[in-house]
């Protein structure tokens, strides 16, 4: 009887699968867009990834030999992924020792002091971004236009929903903003390649349909009601290639294909750390991020509510676990 049991934390669920398979899977379903971000944006695109990848990487090999005094863990892919996606969400242009903060921040701050992998409860790659964007809001939205390939003196522009919330310009037609050819940060472009990414995943069985399609079918719904009711307020008419008949169709579609919705959907809301452990805790997440992000795009002051929005019902997770719960085994049906 002085056999002791230890119980690790949340969640508990076994799978024949290693992190290791998890995470390069992951990278891989990435690859698609990181191509696009190449041809977009050129050697801007390249340098600020391998600047990310590079700095979480060292950071946490640093923190876990000399601070915790644990064998580091920079091969199992959480690093690696964890650069990619904080690069994803940055502009191609940004200096070089803002991605190096943005990198500490991720790695140090929001993942190792919470214990690592496993145990961080925000996602640590827009943790990263967040910090970013409220410390250097002006070299975090300034964005280099499609075709700018240098890293130092690109031009910029506005991204489409900066110039739908700022309500002056053209705005790109949806078969652009498919293809890639629009400014934004390095995982806003090219939202077919996000999409097939994002297939993929599913198709793999890494993530499960709940939290994207939750996700998407609430931005799209609630942007679809927004423009029948209002699409004057919302200046419909300058999207290019408006559906005459049902031009909030349109809008609901634009609202799906800009910023870093489909990124967010498919890549970082679904983290399997900070995210509900049972189906129906899935979707409720889901709908909450997808409202969120709504409100903030529609009535905020930024342009954009994905991180924030994540983060937010990453904060809920745990009241989604306690309230939300699969029946116990042996439950008798009353």
């Amino acid at each position: 009887m002085d056999r002791k049991f230890y119980v690790s934390m949340a969640p508990h669920i076994h799978s024949g699968d290693s992190i290791e398979k998890k995470m390069y899977g992951v990278l891989l379903a990435l690859i698609p867009a990181f191509l696009v971000s190449l041809y977009v944006f050129g050697w801007g695109s390249l340098t600020v990834t391998a600047i990310s990848v590079v700095s979480c990487l060292t950071f946490e090999y640093l923190i876990q030999k000399f601070i915790l005094k644990v064998k580091p863990s920079i091969t199992d892919g959480s690093a690696i992924l964890t650069g990619v996606l904080l690069a994803f969400n940055l502009p191609s242009n940004l200096p070089f020792w803002i991605i190096i903060i943005g990198a500490f921040v991720a790695i140090g701050v929001a993942k190792m002091s919470f214990g690592g992998l496993g145990n961080n409860p925000f996602n640590p790659a827009l943790v990263g971004r967040v910090f970013l964007l409220i410390s250097f809001p002006v070299q975090m939205t300034t964005w280099p236009l499609p075709g700018e390939h240098s890293y130092i003196d690109a031009t910029t522009g506005a991204t489409p929903l900066g110039m739908l919330h700022g309500h002056f310009g053209q705005l790109p037609d949806l078969s652009s903003m498919m293809l890639g050819t629009i400014g934004g940060s390095l995982g806003e472009v090219g939202a077919i390649a996000l999409i097939f990414g994002g297939l993929y995943l599913l198709f793999k069985r890494i993530i499960t349909w709940q939290i994207p399609v939750s996700i998407l079918a609430t931005v799209f719904v609630f942007t679809l009601i927004m423009g029948l009711v209002s699409p004057d307020i919302y200046h419909i008419g300058l999207i290019k290639t408006a559906c005459p008949v049902f031009p909030a169709l349109t809008y609901a579609l634009f609202h799906l294909l800009s910023g870093g919705l489909l990124l967010g959907a498919f890549f970082m809301a679904t983290d399997y750390v900070t995210s509900p452990m049972n189906p129906r805790g899935q979707i409720i997440y889901g709908i909450g991020i997808g409202l969120i992000t709504v409100l903030i795009r529609l009535f905020g002051s930024y342009p954009e509510g994905v991180s924030f929005a994540i983060l937010i019902m990453n904060g809920v997770t745990p009241l989604i676990n306690t309230y939300v719960k699969p029946k116990r085994f042996g439950e008798v049906k009353k």
